[in-house]
């Protein structure tokens, strides 16, 4: 597979081809394999998630291995924010728990740019960590894509 090829959907975009490449997106971290997510973003992309600046593929791939390293049994929902040409807003919410057993929700919001092959270009997101119950988690599906009857985040008032 041509490491560069076109993602579709691609900008400019509508509503309904950027509630798509969320849902895209949100299938392929649920999926919790760095190479594969790797592969939605150009080349040389930009990142800036939580504290770290990620630049290129090879970075983006070690992040990932590294978050999911650390957050364990990850289920995340995202859901459109608001769009406009090759950019995409989003918020985002992640239940998650660590090596000593203890629950987080992570919540979110993600800007995206898009180069004009539907390839992430530039990604910026901010994150907070909130410490849960086990039977606080609303994220219980089992691990992968999330249900298409499972409720998205306005749904479960998040």
């Amino acid at each position: 597979m041509n490491m560069d090829q076109a993602r579709p959907p691609l900008p400019p975009f509508t509503r309904a081809s950027a509630l798509q490449k969320v849902r895209v997106a949100e299938d392929a971290w649920n999926g919790r394999d760095p190479q594969r997510v790797a592969l939605a973003y150009t080349p040389d992309s930009l990142w800036r998630n939580r504290s770290a600046f990620p630049r290129g593929r090879e970075e983006i791939v070690a992040l990932l291995e590294q978050k999911w390293e650390r957050e364990l049994e990850y289920r995340l929902i995202k859901e459109l924010w608001a769009f406009d040409g090759n950019r995409i807003a989003v918020r985002f919410a992640y239940e998650w728990h660590d090596a000593t057993g203890a629950w987080f929700r992570s919540y979110g919001n993600e800007n995206w740019e898009f180069a004009g092959n539907g390839l992430m270009a530039v990604r910026h997101a901010s994150i907070n960590d909130l410490a849960i119950q086990e039977e606080g988690r609303k994220f219980r599906w089992p691990l992968g894509r999330r249900p298409d009857d499972h409720p998205g985040l306005s749904d479960l008032g998040l």
